[in-house]
C-alpha cells in the first residue's frame, strides 16, 4: 500500500490505522444513532421539542468547548492514555444513557439527558482529539491521506448509526441500542489500549493559533458555510422524526431515511473533491451548494409558498439534495480554506492543514449545536414548514456573502491583469532602449501577481508575517 507515490505503510502502521478507524466508526454510530427513535421516548416523558432539542446540540456544544483544552493539555496527560479513557468515558455514558427509560419523572428525565449526554460528549472528543494526534505522531508523512481515512470511517459509522439504532430499538427498546454500542465501544477502547504501539512524548503541535486564520477573511466565510450546513443537519437529526411520523413508518424505516442525505453525501463527496482538485474555483462550488440546500428546504418542509401538498416522497427527494449540497459546501470549503490560507502568508505544511482541520472541526460542531436547539423551538412554536426556513435563511446569508467575494475577487483579477498587459508593453518598449533596465518592472508584476493569488486575505494582499 503506497500513498501519493510515497513509501509504503509498515504491518504495524496498518493495524494502527485500523485500530483507531474501529474507534472512529464506533463513536460515530453512538453519536447518531439515537436520532430515529429518542424524540418519541422524550416526548412519552412530557419532554418538548425544545428540550430534546438541546439534548441533540448539548453534544456539540462540549466538542466544541473541550476539544481545544483536551488538545492543549494532550502531552501532560498522554495520547494512548486520553485515547483509552475517552473510549471508556463515552462507552460507560452510552449505557447509561439508555437506562434513562427507567425514570419517568420528565424533569429527572431531561437534566439527566444533558448531563449523560454531556459526558459522553467530553469522552468521545478526548477520544479523537487524541486519535489525530496519534497518527499525526504514527504517520507522520502521510498526516492527510490517514486524516481522510478516519474521515471514512466517521463518515460511514455516523450514516449507518441510525439505521442500526432503529433496528436494536425495534427489537430491544430503548435500552438496548444504547447497551450494546456502549460494551462494542468499551471492548474496543481495551483493546486499542493494548495494541497501540509505545507513543513518542511530545507530539508536536502549530505555533499559529486557529484565531490567526480570522486574518483571512475568506476563511472566517468558509467556515460560516461549514457551520451553515452542519446547522442543517442537526435541525433534521432533531425535528425530521417528528415531521414524518405521520407516515407511520417503523423504526427501521426511519432509520434508513436519516441515511438518505449522508448516503449521497458519502457517494458525491470523492467526485466533489476531485473537481476541486482539477483548480475549479471552490467558491463556486459553495455558492452551488448552498442553492442546492436552500432547494432541499423548500421540498422537505415543504415551504407554504411554493404550493406542494407534503408527501414521504417530496420528503425523501429534498434529502437527496441535501446530501448533494453537503457535498458540494463541506469539501470545497475545506480545499477553499487550506488554499486561501497559504495565499494568506500561512505555510503550505502540516501545521496550516492542522489548523484548517480543527476550524473545520469546531465549525461543524457549533453548527450541529445550533441547528437542533434552535430546531426543536422552532418546531414547537411554528412547526416544521415555517422553522425549517431557518436554514435556508442561513445559508442565503452565506451565498450572498460569498457571492461579494467571489465578484471582488472577479474584478480584480481583471484589473491585475490589465495592469500586467500594460506592464508587459512598458517593458517590451523599455527593451528597446537599451539605457534603461527592466528588472525592476518584471519585480512589480510579480509583486502584483502575488497580491492578486492572496486575495481575501488581510488587506487584500498582505502577507501575515510569522
Amino acid at each position: 500500500m503506497t500513498c501519493c507515490g510515497k513509501k509504503k505503510f509498515t504491518r504495524q502502521q496498518l493495524f494502527t490505522l485500523s485500530a483507531i478507524g474501529s474507534v472512529h466508526f464506533a463513536l460515530s454510530i453512538c453519536v447518531s444513532l439515537q436520532a430515529p427513535f429518542y424524540p418519541k421516548e422524550a416526548e412519552r416523558k412530557n419532554a418538548s421539542s425544545t428540550e430534546y432539542g438541546f439534548v441533540f446540540g448539548i453534544y456539540e456544544l462540549v466538542s466544541f468547548v473541550s476539544s481545544p483544552i483536551l488538545g492543549h493539555y494532550i502531552d501532560v496527560i498522554g495520547a494512548k492514555t486520553l485515547l483509552s479513557s475517552g473510549i471508556v468515558i463515552a462507552a460507560i455514558s452510552s449505557v447509561a444513557f439508555g437506562m434513562l427509560e427507567l425514570i419517568n419523572d420528565h424533569l429527572t428525565f431531561i437534566v439527566l439527558s444533558f448531563v449523560v449526554r454531556g459526558i459522553e460528549a467530553l469522552g468521545s472528543s478526548a477520544a479523537v482529539t487524541s486519535a489525530f494526534a496519534i497518527t499525526a505522531s504514527v504517520f507522520p508523512e502521510n498526516v492527510a491521506t490517514t486524516f481522510a481515512t478516519l474521515e471514512i470511517f466517521y463518515g460511514v459509522g455516523y450514516i449507518a448509526g441510525p439505521t442500526i439504532g432503529g433496528a436494536l430499538y425495534s427489537h430491544g427498546g430503548f435500552i438496548l441500542p444504547f447497551t450494546v454500542m456502549g460494551c462494542i465501544l468499551l471492548v474496543d477502547g481495551l483493546f486499542v489500549f493494548f495494541a497501540l504501539p509505545p507513543l513518542q512524548k511530545g507530539i508536536s503541535q502549530p505555533k499559529a493559533k486557529v484565531t490567526e486564520l480570522f486574518k483571512v477573511p475568506i476563511v472566517f466565510m468558509d467556515s460560516m458555510a461549514i457551520m451553515a450546513t452542519s446547522i442543517c443537519m442537526g435541525f433534521y437529526s432533531a425535528t425530521l422524526e417528528r415531521h414524518i411520523r405521520e407516515y407511520e413508518l417503523s423504526e427501521v424505516t426511519v432509520g434508513l431515511i436519516f441515511v438518505i442525505s449522508g448516503g449521497v453525501y458519502a457517494c458525491t463527496a470523492p467526485i466533489i473533491g476531485r473537481i476541486c482538485d482539477k483548480k475549479v474555483n471552490p467558491k463556486i462550488m459553495i455558492l452551488i451548494g448552498n442553492c442546492v440546500v436552500i432547494t432541499s428546504v423548500l421540498l422537505v418542509g415543504p415551504a407554504r409558498f411554493t404550493s406542494l401538498t407534503k408527501s414521504l416522497e417530496i420528503v425523501i427527494a429534498g434529502l437527496v439534495l441535501e446530501g448533494l449540497g453537503m457535498a458540494f459546501i463541506l469539501v470545497s470549503s475545506f480545499v477553499d480554506a487550506i488554499r486561501s490560507a497559504v495565499a494568506g502568508g500561512f505555510p503550505d505544511g502540516i501545521a496550516t492543514y492542522g489548523l484548517i482541520s480543527g476550524l473545520w472541526a469546531a465549525s461543524f460542531s457549533l453548527g450541529d449545536f445550533i441547528g437542533p436547539s434552535v430546531g426543536g423551538v422552532l418546531t414547537q412554536k411554528v412547526g416544521f414548514p415555517d422553522g425549517s426556513l431557518f436554514i435556508a435563511g442561513v445559508h442565503i446569508v452565506v451565498f450572498v456573502l460569498m457571492s461579494v467575494f467571489v465578484f471582488r475577487s472577479g474584478n480584480r483579477k481583471r484589473k491585475v491583469g490589465n495592469m500586467e498587459l500594460n506592464l508587459s508593453t512598458i517593458q517590451t518598449s523599455m527593451e528597446k532602449d537599451q539605457n534603461l533596465n527592466p528588472v525592476s518592472v518584471i519585480s512589480e508584476t510579480d509583486q502584483i501577481k502575488k497580491i492578486s493569488e492572496s486575495y481575501g486575505s488581510v488587506a487584500n494582499g498582505k502577507y501575515i508575517q510569522k
